[in-house]
């Protein structure tokens, strides 16, 4: 049985994550220091002893949760994944563990991303929201028909879809889909229409980042979010990771491939256990565990 290593993004964060990393080895505690030197401030404070609120800010928030998926991935023996995947932020987690790039660039590139996007975020008000009980299809279609911007963003398991866009176009989609016989849509507290059109400032600014950044083939298959596919060669890592920002995650169709490919025991790391959870959503066949 292959085993498949997850990495968690963005909401997956809270106040005291990371802090038994940080105590229970001296390895851990330089890799959260060298990140503090890193990013030009204790991100570290924020994590261990902020507030829900200062820990929201898209700037901390992504840096956070990459330094506690990464370290914690450093920090064990047994690390030895056949094949590895993040969702939207915690690609970059899983390229970084699987050697794909360093911690330094990882954590550089992560940082320069969140300020990008909270950049693109300010420009236009934006936001997404969940889709529950409808068929991909008709949520795609039902976008597709509103004369603002709104997409699918997220595949997150079958019947659970996250749109995003302008909040007009949300707002008028949520209408339409919830007229369409959706159980639920829900408004997310986020920031900005990620993984829409809205983020192609953004984009454009993480591309140069990106670009001269060095990246090596990662030790297993990393399988990316614009595709779902197992990729391997570096110059094609990069391409899909910039196409990222603007293209929907596909985690149903990661977690569909995984399993194909002989994956049946996924390990989550990181903060939270959302992923745990749209993988048994996916199979109820697929083992999980999470390591926090």
């Amino acid at each position: 049985m292959k085993k498949a290593y997850v990495f968690p993004g963005q909401g997956a964060q809270f106040v005291g994550m990371g802090k038994d990393l940080y105590s229970s080895a001296a390895q851990n505690r330089e890799l959260f220091e060298q990140a503090n030197d890193i990013l030009g401030f204790r991100i570290t404070d924020l994590m261990f002893e902020g507030t829900d609120e200062s820990l929201k800010q898209t700037n901390v928030t992504q840096p956070a949760i990459f330094l506690h998926s990464v370290i914690l991935a450093t920090s064990l023996n047994d690390f030895a994944p056949d094949m590895v995947a993040g969702h939207s932020l915690g690609e970059f987690s899983a390229l970084v563990a699987a050697g794909a790039m360093s911690f330094e660039d990882g954590l550089k590139l992560v940082a320069q991303r969140a300020q990008a996007m909270q950049k693109a975020c300010e420009k236009e008000p934006s936001t997404m929201a969940a889709i529950l009980g409808l068929a991909d299809e008709v949520v795609e279609k039902i976008c597709a028909e509103v004369d603002e911007v709104v997409v699918a963003a997220n595949y997150n398991c079958p019947g659970q879809l996250v749109i995003s866009g302008s909040v007009r176009g949300v707002e008028v989609a949520c209408e339409k889909l919830t007229a369409a016989g959706a159980k639920r849509a829900l408004k997310l507290n986020v920031g900005g229409a990620f993984h829409s059109p809205l983020m192609e400032p953004a984009k454009v600014e993480l591309e140069a980042a990106i670009a001269s950044t060095r990246f090596d083939a990662p030790r297993c298959p990393v399988y990316q979010n614009v595709d779902a596919k197992p990729q391997t060669d570096p110059e094609a890592i990069k391409k899909n990771l910039i196409a990222q920002l603007t293209a929907p995650v596909r985690w149903t169709q990661i977690v569909q491939s995984m399993l194909a490919d002989g994956a049946g025991y996924f390990i989550e790391l990181g903060p939270g256990s959302v992923l745990q959870g749209l993988v048994k959503k996916v199979s109820r066949e697929a083992a999980t565990e999470g390591k926090q």
